[in-house]
């Protein structure tokens, strides 16, 4: 019990660290796609160091194995261009809105894939999440197109925390992560010839050293450590727990933003109304949970 209300804080840090993500993305100047081809780049860069640094080895046992890796790392690119792309063709509260039916996904995903019942106190907390993201950001759905993006980016992230549930059994996290980081840095990359025929003039690879100072920061922070102890805690806490509260990521965003741009505006009530439903739903979880496994083990016991 101990050790997961200490997984449970970090899970919390990491999520407030991804909200600072949000913050990085407005003093970037470079478009979104290359903000991913450059952040997958250094991250790769700065894991393979650190990795020789511990005198880690980056065997993976098989080659299967390694293809799933670098696949991952294709999902987790598609995820993050997704997003972007969905923010521009809508707006950001449409785009978090689809977001936040990334538990929902998970809930359903994470017992498919182990061959268990879905538990429908989960799909219950995804829903109510999904709604309190809907209040916070007072989502109007007429941004039809931007909002299915959103959720195919919801459905991607869902399907590689799964993946990576099952790849922390076996492998390090660090190293987990430095081939993820190198498939999506590639397939960033091999995306290129398509963005530019149809989204784009031309690229921006040519950052202000402004916008390297916040490429490393996004990089080192944001994802070597932040997203690599987010893989390590899916060795003790499920897909789906993860997720719900990554549903906490644009609350701790706009807290973030207040401090640090120093709007001093009131929250509408609405924020308050959205933010108390996700903290409902993540606070429920543990305990509904907790009687769930209570229930199956005294099931188990009259059998």
């Amino acid at each position: 019990m101990i050790q997961e209300r200490k997984d449970f804080l970090t899970l919390h840090f990491i999520v407030l660290i991804w909200g600072f993500t949000a913050i990085l993305g407005l003093l970037i100047e470079i478009p979104s796609v290359e903000v991913v081809f450059f952040r997958t780049l250094i991250s790769s860069i700065g894991l393979f160091i650190l990795l020789k640094f511990w005198k880690r080895s980056l065997r993976i046992n098989s080659q299967k194995q390694l293809l799933i890796i670098l696949g991952t790392g294709v999902l987790i690119a598609a995820h993050w261009i997704l997003f972007f792309l969905s923010a521009r063709i809508s707006n950001a509260s449409v785009c978090l809105a689809g977001m936040a039916t990334c538990s929902l996904w998970t809930s359903l995903i994470e017992p498919i894939s182990q061959g268990r019942r879905i538990k429908g106190f989960e799909v219950l907390l995804s829903i109510i999440a999904f709604i309190g993201i809907g209040i916070i950001f007072n989502v109007e759905f007429d941004y039809l197109s931007g909002l299915l993006t959103a959720v195919l980016s919801a459905f991607i992230a869902s399907v590689f925390t799964v993946i990576n549930g099952r790849l922390t059994k076996t492998y390090d996290p660090y190293v987990i992560t430095f081939y993820e980081m190198m498939g999506a840095c590639v397939a960033t990359a091999l995306f290129f010839p398509i963005y530019v025929g149809f989204f784009v003039d031309e690229l921006s690879l040519s950052p202000s050293s402004l916008d390297w100072f916040y490429l490393g920061s996004l990089a080192i922070f944001c994802t070597v450590y932040a997203y690599s102890v987010s893989v390590e805690l899916m060795k003790r806490l499920s897909a789906f727990s993860i997720n719900l509260v990554v549903n906490l990521e644009p609350v701790y965003g706009i807290i973030l933003a207040l401090i640090i741009f120093g709007d001093s505006e009131e929250m509408s009530p609405g924020f308050y109304l959205g933010t108390l439903l996700i903290l409902t739903s993540v606070l429920l979880y543990p305990l509904l949970n907790k009687r769930y496994k209570k229930k199956a083990l005294s099931t188990d016991i009259i059998r």
